[in-house]
């Protein structure tokens, strides 16, 4: 984890807020949107979004990248949110749309889907096909994450 004051992107309006390691564990809200900065749910992400998040961020960032159409991603969803409930606020977790963003699928080369990619410090670290139960997740999360 990076030192004092953390850059942490809010999952509502999108601005880096600065915030302190400190208050990490304390329900921050964000400067501009007042709205919290965790809720222990994954953000979806457009394109724009997606690289706020990925460039500005200290925390990294846990990115299924999945379709509507696609029954295992379905499948997948429930688990992903209790993830993120587990994760939060050391990582943030995000869904990326495929069909929304073929933008952002074609330039990570998303072959198959669901597929879980992690990024920190503005990179993708570790990537995962397939779909996991929550446990899974996190503990590959965790696996690949630094501490």
């Amino acid at each position: 984890m990076p030192a004092d004051p953390l850059h942490i992107v809010c999952p509502h309006c999108h601005t880096t807020n600065r915030l302190a390691l400190s208050q990490l564990g304390a329900a921050p809200d964000c400067g501009k949107c007042h709205q919290p900065l965790f809720n222990a749910k994954p953000v979806e992400l457009d394109e724009v979004a997606f690289d706020k998040h990925i460039a500005r961020s200290q925390l990294p960032v846990l990115v299924d990248f999945w379709a509507p159409w696609c029954g295992p991603c379905r499948a997948m969803a429930p688990a992903f949110e209790q993830a993120a409930r587990e994760l939060e606020p050391q990582m943030r977790l995000a869904k990326v749309n495929t069909e929304a963003a073929q933008n952002l699928a074609a330039r990570f080369n998303i072959r198959s889907i669901p597929t879980l990619a992690l990024f920190a410090g503005g990179r993708e670290v570790a990537r995962q096909p397939g779909a996991m139960g929550a446990a899974d997740i996190v503990r590959w999360a965790r696996s690949h994450s630094t501490p």
